[in-house]
């Protein structure tokens, strides 16, 4: 019997609630849209949302911005990056992570990644030593988390400054510690397939005081800093605030007031991720051949995209995979492909970095495949998802490239 077609949205996420569009209503209504808008005494909605994010981290300071790629290009200017200068990333991320390296005016130099898709501690330790680099960008890309008691020790080992893209783990930890509060900075996206939806927007953490105060005004506060809810005292902001350049990069109150509500229910909406993740992970599991990363004890992932390899199988093969399924209603990513498509791309395709060997990568993204999961999925709808990849991986026959 042939099997029944999927008939739903890969990119539709759920609709915002009744009070999240009352909270724009008010927003809207008031017309101080732009954060410093606020009549004496008032606290913006994005200090209010800086508060409220500070708190479920469990970090000191927080600033709403732009983009989690804007929040990691000034995160590496605050914290000191020279133009030219070193950074560490992994090889396996998506563009907006050597964006920001080239906007903030660093050089990237990509680590290899293991069969897990975390980047590979060896391959680090040997760029730590040859390089000399003084920053770590780790991308925690498709929210798989590397060991990161490990990670840590390699970091102060080599005096390396960690700053963490956390824009598919918002809300995952290791051992119970939250993804982002492992170094300097988290970075985090509250673009519309992250974990929160704004359409565009992004999120940077930190203990440290002189960081945060540095990041602030390279966000455009102008000398309105003190308006900020998540900030450190004026004395940190004392000389820099006239040496430090402006490069706006504000996040707005509408924006802000959509997440707050968006926020109170996240740990709800991780519990329902995974609820999807699992049920599709079962359904592949059973396939012969193919391969889901490891997901060690340690870590509390958030299961809003899942991945899965098929090694051996050629670039045909691969092309017949995802033809097969789009033509079932299932769209998967193939990290493999020569060209990039829509939202995902690989190191051969970032011409601003310089070319690099990754072998190890490249034989890892040439059978990697990838799904996102939106809320709009009911879980029965992931199992019927799992059976047609399941039904199509089956038809693929492995064979070497």
């Amino acid at each position: 019997m042939p099997l029944k077609p999927f008939t739903g949205s890969f990119t539709q996420q759920e609709a915002l609630d009744d009070n999240v569009i009352a909270a724009a209503a008010t927003v809207l209504k008031s017309g101080r849209l732009h954060r410093y808008n606020t009549a004496e005494g008032e606290l913006s909605k994005a200090s209010e949302l800086e508060q409220a994010y500070a708190l479920y981290q469990g970090a000191r300071f927080c600033l709403a911005c732009a983009s989690g790629g804007y929040a990691m290009a000034i995160a590496l200017r605050a914290a000191g990056l020279k133009p030219g200068e070193t950074v560490l990333t992994n090889g396996f991320t998506l563009a907006p992570v050597p964006g920001a390296i080239a906007s903030a005016g660093g050089k990237s130099v990509l680590v290899e990644i293991t069969a897990d898709l975390v980047i590979d501690l060896e391959d680090l330790e040997r760029k730590a030593r040859s390089t000399g680099a003084r920053f770590l960008l780790l991308s925690n890309m498709r929210g798989h988390l590397v060991d990161m008691d490990r990670l840590s020790d390699l970091v102060r080992r080599h005096s390396m400054i960690l700053i963490e893209d956390c824009a598919h783990t918002m809300g995952a930890a290791w051992n119970g510690r939250k993804s982002g509060g492992f170094g300097l900075a988290g970075c985090f996206s509250t673009q519309t397939y992250k974990h929160l939806n704004s359409g565009e927007g992004g999120l940077l953490t930190s203990d440290d005081p002189d960081f945060m105060a540095r990041a602030i005004l390279l966000s455009g506060s102008y000398m309105l800093y003190e308006r900020h809810g998540a900030a450190p005292p004026a004395e940190a902001f004392g000389r820099i605030r006239l040496e430090t350049p402006n490069m706006s990069g504000r996040m707005d109150n509408l924006r802000a007031a959509i997440l707050l509500p968006q926020l109170a229910r996240l740990e709800n909406s991780i519990d329902r991720w995974n609820e999807r993740y699992l049920a599709v992970e079962e359904g592949l599991r059973p396939v012969e051949g193919l391969v889901l990363p490891r997901r060690p004890e340690a870590e509390r992932y958030v299961g809003s995209s899942i991945q899965f390899r098929l090694p051996g199988l050629s670039r045909q093969g691969a092309e017949a995979l995802v033809a097969a399924c789009k033509a079932l209603g299932v769209e998967l990513k193939w990290f493999g492909a020569a060209d990039p498509v829509g939202f995902t791309s690989t190191h051969h395709s970032w011409r601003y970095v310089d070319p690099q060997l990754l072998p190890q990568t490249d034989h890892v993204l040439s059978s990697l495949f990838d799904m996102r999961l939106p809320l709009t999925f009911t879980v029965e709808e992931c199992r019927h998802i799992a059976s047609i990849i399941a039904h199509c991986a089956h038809g693929s026959s492995p064979s070497v490239p």
